[in-house]
């Protein structure tokens, strides 16, 4: 039996980041996580297309399954919300154009999954969902986020009415 992959994103405009879990199971496996980065003085389109393009190369290399993402939220800067929209969308757009399934979680729920409190800070969800998968090595923050986002796909356990797939 192939395992499900599932490929977690947490998106910006500067930073992108991204993990990927096998699903055997209740064996979960980490198998790769990152960055994305952008150059500050890369005009936004140019930022939105090195998402899409590096995102592209990294679903063709390790063949994800399905996608996840954290649901929108509003933000108190009207500016930064409207960049992180466009950076989701970019990221959302990415994923179908591969055929993937797109799930949503809300923060609460991604926070609740790894360390079974929904209002947890984000060092304490990162630095639990590493201890989970037995990552040993330092991990970027967005890159735990990223992971931590297909953990909860990974143990959630109604998935027909958890993160609909767009």
């Amino acid at each position: 039996m192939s395992p499900r992959r599932i490929l977690g994103i947490d998106p910006g405009s500067r930073r992108t980041g991204y993990g990927i879990l096998d699903v055997r199971g209740n064996d979960l496996s980490p198998v790769a996580w990152g960055v994305i980065r952008t150059e500050s003085t890369d005009s936004f389109p140019d930022r939105l297309h090195k998402i899409h393009d590096t995102l592209s190369e990294i679903i063709r290399l390790h063949r994800p399954t399905e996608a996840v993402v954290e649901k929108v939220f509003l933000a108190k800067n009207a500016a930064s919300a409207l960049k992180l929209g466009q950076a989701l969308g970019a990221v959302i757009v990415t994923c179908r154009t591969h055929r993937l399934a797109v799930h949503e979680y809300s923060a609460k729920e991604i926070k609740l999954s790894a360390t079974g409190f929904g209002a947890a800070p984000k060092e304490q969800v990162g630095g639990m969902v590493c201890r989970l998968l037995g990552i040993r090595e330092p991990v970027p923050p967005d890159a735990s986020d990223a992971l931590a986002m297909a953990f909860c796909r990974a143990v959630s356990r109604d998935l027909s009415s958890n993160g609909q797939g767009r």
